[in-house]
């Protein structure tokens, strides 16, 4: 019989453009946008130079379920009026 997968992280809040992880290596697992209006989204591997993982995006406003290895860190960037967003992470995983 195999144990049951937990699937949990550390929350992360951002408001404005920013490192969500500095520098180490995590997993995101998703983000829950809490609020917006007219906000966008666009997430970096590695820091505000890396790697993009997607196009900007107008998320809306629930939970986005968002499984990505971020080598390096993960950086967010919040264009737009506002974007509340809660992101939970994995640490020190790859």
């Amino acid at each position: 019989m195999s144990l049951p997968i937990a699937e949990y992280g550390r929350a992360v809040n951002r408001t404005t453009t920013g490192d969500v992880v500095l520098g180490n290596n995590c997993i995101l697992l998703g983000f829950m946008v809490n609020n917006t209006n007219v906000g966008t989204l666009q997430l970096r591997q590695g820091g505000s130079g890396g790697t993009i993982l997607g196009a900007a995006t107008s998320p809306p406003v629930g939970y986005g379920r968002f499984p990505a290895a971020c080598k390096g860190g993960l950086h967010a960037t919040i264009g737009g009026t506002a974007l509340d967003v809660t992101f939970f992470v994995v640490d020190g995983q790859l």
